[in-house]
């Protein structure tokens, strides 16, 4: 981007930021509340009785949790492809549109609500995601590439965007489908991502050359830029790393379609390798991890010394990285049927106007200042994209007619029961709530080194666990617990979450060389990967934990795991800070 172009996009300034930021913002919000408004009615229409009075497909817990795994961790490796094809064909701009119309596709094909129907639109949601989701950040990135020293706080605003879809899509997406029907909470997610891709799309007069395709001069001018602090040994792939990587890549694919196909179907791919001890499916993700694990340790011994090192340090933490997001995201399937089934969520008297008072608070108070916040954006940008604005408007005005909506039809209820979902959109508030306060706990004196952050991380998040455990405790079959125990748990949860997924990625970016960020990237998205395939896989055994042994014995599977998970970490602190060569 040239000064001239960056200064004319500096121009319309909105908070201190260019107007272009807070078109991302918007567009983020939608494709968060489309994405969070569908994931978090899935388990729960997956699970529901057909003969009910929302019927759904009527599926034990552990076939649902696979279905949901498998689309959670292809969402995670989607990505990778997307963005290459971004960088090397499409542009960013481009890319963002392409995944957000199959997106919007996705998302009207499981309002059609049969079995057909509802896993085309989960495999278009996931093509989509690969295409949307690594290049939102890239448009960001390059928008303050000449001013670096505004992009944290850029950073910070997109953070709030995706909070505040995520937030609303929860509360809208799931209150019309757990009271209205699913269709109505699906086709609700798709209207507002469709919405949101239109109002990018006439955008396109704010960007410039931003995101646009790349041409092929600049291509071959981004692959000869050789950075001044990468001077390390070249390590080109070799054919047996080729090989290796196509192996896991084959085996990890065929067990994520595999799993469900074979819990759902009884059909098994990998019945063949069978034992006594293992299903053949978990027999050959040992054989790939293996094979993987081969690849990535010859390859990174071939590298310098303190190159290896600073790259040992990233597989650690992703090591650990597997453990958190294993536990984090019951979140998607366990806690959502913990709410649905052992939670006494109707309220009465005093009690149910308290909620009501607090859910109005809740839903209209973020309402007003992000439309604030759309009002300074039409203030700025009226005359050069109106259209863009036009549409926004439209789409406010629909998320305040579904809000008031649903807060007159509580108030005028007699019965207040509080919808499954409404528990999930406490993430999102914690995190808008406390997200300042723990960054400037890091900028402080007091920042504690990365293996800290991340057993810190860790322990907390486990505190959330602990709660449920101890609420669970000793009750019996029928009886339902206190929804305090899972408010509880959702604030530590976040807490944990605030600690440790925003350090992550920072770590990758400042510890691999430039020209090996995108391995390592993909390095830590599988990590994420395997670990919310293996969340939805043990939040799957629910039911049998609980039948054979107690709900609190399963939550106390996830108040253990991670303390010692977290436990470890930090008494690696010594070894990390070693390998990380004076990266803080």
């Amino acid at each position: 981007m040239s000064t001239t172009a960056s200064n004319d996009f500096f121009k319309s300034n909105v908070l201190g930021h260019p107007a272009g930021l807070f078109v991302l913002f918007f567009t983020e919000m939608w494709e968060r509340f489309s994405f969070y408004g569908m994931r978090i009615l899935l388990v729960i229409f997956l699970t529901a009785a057909i003969g009910s009075d929302n019927p759904g497909f009527g599926m034990a817990i552990e076939e649902a949790a696979a279905v949901y795994g498998t689309y959670a961790m292809l969402l995670y490796l989607t990505p990778i492809l997307g963005g290459l094809m971004a960088d090397k064909f499409l542009g960013y701009r481009w890319a963002v549109v392409i995944g957000a119309i199959i997106m919007t596709l996705g998302h009207a094909a499981m309002a059609i609500e049969t079995h057909f129907w509802v896993y085309v639109g989960l495999g278009l949601l996931v093509i989509g995601t690969g295409f949307f989701k690594p290049n939102m950040t890239s448009i960001l990135s390059e928008m303050y590439k000449e001013v670096p020293e505004k992009k944290d706080g850029a950073y910070t605003i997109f953070y709030m965007g995706v909070n505040a879809g995520a937030f609303f899509g929860m509360m809208l997406c799931g209150y019309l489908g757990e009271k209205i029907g699913w269709a109505y909470g699906f086709g609700l997610a798709g209207i507002f991502m469709l919405l949101g891709t239109l109002q990018f799309w006439l955008a396109k007069p704010l960007f410039g050359a931003i995101g646009e395709v790349p041409s092929k001069l600049a291509l071959s001018e981004k692959e000869t830029v050789v950075d001044p602090l990468d001077n390390d040994t070249r390590n080109p792939f070799t054919q047996l790393d080729k090989i290796l990587i196509g192996f896991s890549s084959v085996i990890g694919l065929g067990y994520a379609i595999n799993d469900p196909m074979s819990k759902i179907a009884n059909f098994d791919m990998f019945a063949f390798a069978n034992t006594e001890l293992l299903e053949g499916q978990y027999v050959m993700v040992l054989l790939a991890l293996i094979a993987f694990l081969y690849m990535v340790i010859s390859r990174i011994s071939r590298y310098d010394a303190v190159v290896r090192d600073k790259m040992i340090a990233v597989i650690i933490f992703a090591f650990f990285t597997v453990f958190f997001w294993l536990s984090f995201e019951q979140g998607a399937s366990s806690l959502v049927l913990f709410a649905r089934d052992s939670v006494d969520r109707t309220l009465v008297g005093d009690s149910a106007m308290i909620f009501k008072i607090v859910n109005t608070l809740l839903t209209v108070i973020p309402l007003l200042i992000i439309s604030y916040v759309l009002f300074l954006l039409g203030k700025q940008t009226w005359k050069k994209i109106p259209a863009s604005n036009i549409v926004l408007i439209i789409t406010f005005a629909g998320v305040w007619a579904v809000s008031l909506w649903m807060l007159g039809r509580d108030f005028m209820s007699d019965n207040t029961e509080i919808p499954i979902s409404w528990f999930s959109i406490l993430n999102s508030f914690f995190i808008i709530a406390f997200a300042s306060s723990v960054s400037k706990w890091w900028e402080s004196k007091y920042n504690p080194s990365a293996a800290v952050k991340y057993g810190l991380g860790l322990i907390i998040m486990a505190i959330g666990f602990g709660f449920l455990a101890f609420g669970a405790y000793g009750i019996e079959a029928g009886i339902k617990v206190s929804m305090l125990w899972l408010i509880l748990a959702y604030l530590f949860h976040t807490l944990g979450e605030l600690c440790l997924s925003p350090v992550g990625l920072s770590y990758v970016s400042k510890l691999v060389p430039p020209r090996m960020i995108a391995f390592m990237f993909g390095m830590w998205y599988l990590a994420i990967a395997i670990g919310n395939k293996l969340a939805a896989v043990l939040g799957g055994q629910i039911e049998h934990i609980t039948n054979e042994y107690s709900l609190s014995t399963f939550f106390l599977i996830f108040t253990i795991v991670p303390t010692v998970a977290g436990l470890l970490v930090m008494a690696l602190n010594p070894l990390l800070k070693k390998l990380m060569h004076g990266v803080k």
